[in-house]
């Protein structure tokens, strides 16, 4: 069975968005520009990216 994973991005700073957006991003485990962490592919996961799409590159990635 292989788990579909989620690599997020960070592509743009956090200096100047809403504190929820800075939460989303600290949710996700992100903690500056350039830093990426690969998550599983879950509708929890989905809205947390959906909520900062401006912030964030995400690509699908199968193990």
């Amino acid at each position: 069975m292989a788990e579909n994973l989620l690599l997020v991005t960070q592509t743009r700073s956090a200096i100047g968005t809403k504190p929820k957006h800075r939460g989303t991003l600290r949710a996700l485990g992100l903690r500056g520009i350039g830093q990426s962490n690969e998550l599983p592919d879950r509708p929890e996961i989905r809205g947390m990216i959906a909520r900062v799409p401006h912030l964030v590159s995400v690509t699908e990635v199968s193990r």
